[in-house]
């Protein structure tokens, strides 16, 4: 593959990338109970959605499950980021199942809103996409009737009165964009919608946005570093898309032969909230390898956003 080598590739990272506080919280609470030693650990689902991440664990001895009859009776079982539905709750208190939960503080957030509008008599509308573990978790974590809406398109063709007493909730991994033309057209259709604000949308998950179409302004080329199963990974490169930029999402330094770096300038580079700042190390490492790099980073916001561990495990 031809390669960029005269004057080299100006490497633009974004700010903010990688990890946020939700998922520093998850990693750190699986890594303090793998230290206390006290048996074997298993962990409902990914931690977070990255294979590097799930790996490093499973190398330290923890023991990844999607259900909790591959659970023993009496082992440490931790709930992942993404949270978990209240019929997985009850299964674990019936079996007196040891539990630690790593749900992102801003997940819970979500369950909390959507179960007090429900208690209100609203009807709740989960703007998400089917099938995501986070989806699946809120759906169960809110009593009453509550609909997935993954596009303007379903919003269109919801089957309610107008007069319906509706709220809304998001997950907090969207595009901020696409969850504000749904709620538009909710709003259109239904009078009496209430909800939060879009700046509800996770912290990160706004600034990691915000960063990427910064660097589109600027970059040839995107590179996002992250895990295909990555709600907010994916986001971010159709993000760059839609921008006009072409853009690639790269697992890590091996899905860099697939890309053709012939004629770029600049090379813009971001990661998604659950990626390691050690594969991101990679990725740069192996575009060294093929070219000279300048690298520089974009001005962006400094995160230091911080969530508290559970009381079971100390305080940070």
């Amino acid at each position: 593959m031809a390669e960029t080598r005269e004057n080299g590739v100006a490497l633009v990272l974004a700010q903010p990338r990688g990890f946020c506080a939700g998922v520093v919280r998850a990693v750190d609470i699986v890594e303090r109970v793998l230290a206390r030693d006290d048996g074997p650990v298993y962990v409902r689902h990914e931690i977070v959605h990255n294979g590097r991440v799930v790996a490093d664990l499973k190398a330290k001895g923890a023991r990844f499950v999607e259900s909790l009859d591959a659970v023993p009776d009496g082992a440490t079982t931790i709930f992942s980021a993404h949270g978990v539905s209240r019929a997985v709750e009850a299964e674990a208190a019936r079996r007196n199942l040891p539990v630690i939960d790593a749900t992102c503080p801003l997940v819970a957030k979500v369950h909390g809103q959507g179960r007090r509008y429900a208690a209100q008599g609203r009807t709740v509308i989960l703007v998400g996409h089917a099938g995501h573990a986070e989806v699946e978790g809120t759906l169960g974590q809110i009593d009453g009737e509550v609909r997935l809406v993954g596009s303007v398109a379903e919003a269109e063709g919801l089957d309610l009165p107008a007069d319906t007493a509706l709220a809304y909730v998001t997950q907090t991994t969207l595009s901020v964009d696409d969850t504000r033309a749904i709620i538009a057209v909710l709003r259109r259709r239904f009078p009496d919608l209430v909800g939060p604000e879009t700046k509800d949308i996770c912290y990160a998950t706004q600034n990691r946005q915000a960063a990427v179409r910064a660097l589109a302004a600027i970059a040839d080329l995107i590179l996002v570093v992250g895990a295909r199963n990555s709600s907010n990974c994916n986001r971010l490169r159709e993000i760059a898309a839609e921008a006009g930029r072409p853009s690639h999402l790269v697992e890590g330094a091996e899905d860099l032969e697939r890309i053709d770096l012939t004629g770029l300038r600049t090379l813009g580079l971001t990661a998604g909230a659950s990626t390691p700042e050690g594969v991101i190390a990679e990725v740069i490492a192996a575009l060294q390898r093929r070219t000279p790099l300048t690298i520089s980073t974009l001005p962006g916001v400094a995160e230091s956003v911080s969530f508290p561990l559970p009381s079971s495990l100390g305080h940070t």
